[in-house]
């Protein structure tokens, strides 16, 4: 009994050689990331698609959520059923290849569009990522035609290998186009620091480096399977074992670059560190800018000599806005002086005022005869004081107009 060994009565499914056996623990994990994923983004995925439009960037988001999942459930139904026969196998392989070519080419589009954006539509750029894109789609194309069935066990799964070395350029084109994505991404947010300096930690989050460097380091260390692992022989799976997660994270973090765009997807979307094009036409020149129309309101010498306030203060202007003594009185941060400045003109520097009309004292609360100065009665012809009466007041009203 000491001498028997129970491996030849357990089934090939059960019986997995040492690097086999990580692969399939390494798909569980793929597997959890992915159904993990889907999960936290429904949300978000749902607020996205109720927006108006469908730019670019929505578009490929859509393909790549929904893809995704769909792809590595049925990759995981071949690479786990116990069930699935050679001859399935022989028909079946070539799936995963190439819808993960499909969903790497998507993605790095997608990545391309937001950089194009947060350059300002530098033609470098688009040069740059265009050219490497164009060669990752041809390359993945011709080296999906160069992959083989794995050859293992009844049971033990289906999985798709290199037929060759060179094969791996499949991962190395879109692994050039990364580096070059975080290269670009990094030296922007460099740009911005210079031009606005902020906190590293939110510069680093708010430009969402931390995703393009997670998209890089997961396909570097792909690479390393790749190139530098050597498998032990042809039913060696090695260099396949992280190849389904790295399309997964690739795909996740190019997700939430996408939904990391502030306000419209159109283009591109905009970038939220300094643009000097974006400023040049969000912000008017000085010469097109309106001029604020400060009023002059003088308390100061006796009262017969001092003109009328409807007569001393008025804006005129076909649009103006008015407002009334309760609104003004709102905006605690506004404040009169004597002399008709205002300690805020940086808070609100295009508003002209009026003060016109008789009111009660109801209606204009706060503001009597004995403040600020003795506010005259509207009667310009009349150069001696009068004694303020009841139910008299004055009624405040605010005329808003630019100067052409």
């Amino acid at each position: 009994m000491d001498g028997l060994d129970i491996s030849s009565l357990l089934p090939a499914a059960l019986l997995l050689p040492p690097r086999l056996s990580a692969h399939k623990y390494l798909m569980v994990c793929t597997l959890t990331v992915a159904a993990w994923d889907t999960l936290v983004l429904s949300p978000r995925t749902w607020r996205l698609m109720k927006t108006k439009g469908w730019p670019l960037l929505k578009v490929t988001f859509h393909i790549l959520r929904y893809l995704m999942p769909i792809e590595f459930t049925i990759v995981a139904v071949a690479f786990f059923d116990s069930k699935f026969s050679s001859n399935q196998c022989e028909n079946f392989y070539l799936f995963e290849p190439i819808v993960s070519a499909f969903l790497l080419c998507v993605a790095s589009f997608s990545l391309a569009v937001r950089l194009y954006a947060i350059w300002d539509k530098s033609k470098i750029v688009m040069g740059v990522l265009g050219s490497l894109l164009f060669l990752q789609i041809v390359t993945q194309a011709i080296c999906c035609g160069f992959y083989r069935v794995v050859p293992l066990k009844e049971g033990q799964g289906c999985i798709a290998g290199p037929k060759h070395n060179w094969v791996g350029l499949y991962w190395l084109t879109p692994t050039l186009f990364y580096s070059a994505a975080l290269g670009f991404a990094v030296m922007r947010s460099v740009k911005s620091q210079a031009s606005k300096p902020i906190n590293l930690w939110k510069l680093f989050l708010r430009d969402g480096l931390n995703l393009y460097g997670a998209i890089w380091i997961v396909n570097m260390i792909n690479m390393l399977f790749w190139f530098i692992i050597t498998p032990t022989g042809p039913s060696d799976t090695v260099k396949t074992i992280v190849t389904s997660m790295t399309v997964v994270l690739t795909t996740t973090m190019t997700l939430r670059v996408i939904l990391g765009v502030r306000g419209s997807l159109a283009h591109g979307g905009t970038y939220t560190g300094m643009s000097t094009t974006s400023q040049s036409h969000s912000q008017p020149s000085n010469t097109s800018r309106p001029n604020p129309v400060h009023p002059q309101i003088s308390t100061n010498g006796p009262p017969h000599a001092r003109p009328s306030v409807s007569n001393q203060i008025r804006s005129v202007g076909a649009n103006a806005q008015t407002f009334t003594i309760e609104e003004i009185r709102a905006k605690a941060e506004r404040d009169w002086v004597v002399d008709g400045t205002s300690d805020h003109d940086d808070v609100d520097a295009k508003s002209g005022y009026v003060v016109d009309g008789d009111t009660d004292h109801q209606s204009a609360p706060g503001l009597k005869y004995a403040e600020k100065g003795s506010l005259q009665d509207d009667d310009s012809s009349s150069h001696q004081p009068k004694a303020p009466r009841d139910n008299l007041g004055v009624k405040v009203t605010i005329d808003r107009e630019y100067s052409k």
